[in-house]
């Protein structure tokens, strides 16, 4: 498996793959591919890595900026992580996520954030921060991971995450 930040040509699989992956997710409404075509477009894409198998794209994680009411700055929210149904469990997802980590504190990241299910992002360095809070899903699914520094506050996501097949440019 390679991992490489994504291309023009990777776009379609992209979608694809996240689409797939997020299909019979119980959480989803189906959206995941529409919202990172519309952080794209957005240009809120800040950091997008394929994982590729032969050749083809078998994985995608997306991080995007967030907003902290504290006023913190440089502060990103992971996901969507996608893997191809096919190849999912195989350490894809696994190594996207810390490859992701390392490049987003090289690229002078203060912080991530992210939403998800605690028994598998924990494993990254994530945990839940009473001092951060993103409103809705109960407090143990939003977790961040601090680089440089503390935050506090609401945590909103970027605008595309109301993305959906009507307002996305796909």
């Amino acid at each position: 498996m390679q991992i490489s930040n994504e291309t023009p040509q990777d776009r379609d699989a992209i979608f694809a793959v996240t689409q797939a992956a997020f299909k019979n997710h119980p959480h989803s409404q189906q959206t995941e591919g529409y919202i990172v075509d519309a952080l794209r477009q957005a240009g809120a894409l800040a950091l997008s890595l394929v994982a590729r198998q032969d050749g083809r794209v078998v994985g995608h994680i997306a991080f995007s900026p967030v907003v902290i009411d504290d006023g913190a700055s440089r502060w990103y929210g992971l996901g969507p992580v996608s893997v191809s149904p096919e190849v999912q469990r195989q350490g894809i997802g696994a190594a996207l996520i810390p490859e992701g980590l390392a490049r987003l504190k090289t690229m002078g990241a203060a912080g991530c954030v992210v939403l998800g299910e605690p028994g598998y992002y924990t494993r990254f360095g994530f945990a839940a921060t009473p001092a951060l809070t993103y409103p809705g899903p109960p407090p143990e699914y939003f977790m961040a991971q601090a680089f440089t520094g503390a935050a506090s506050g609401q945590v909103a996501y970027h605008q595309a995450f109301y993305a959906s097949a009507n307002s996305s440019p796909s």
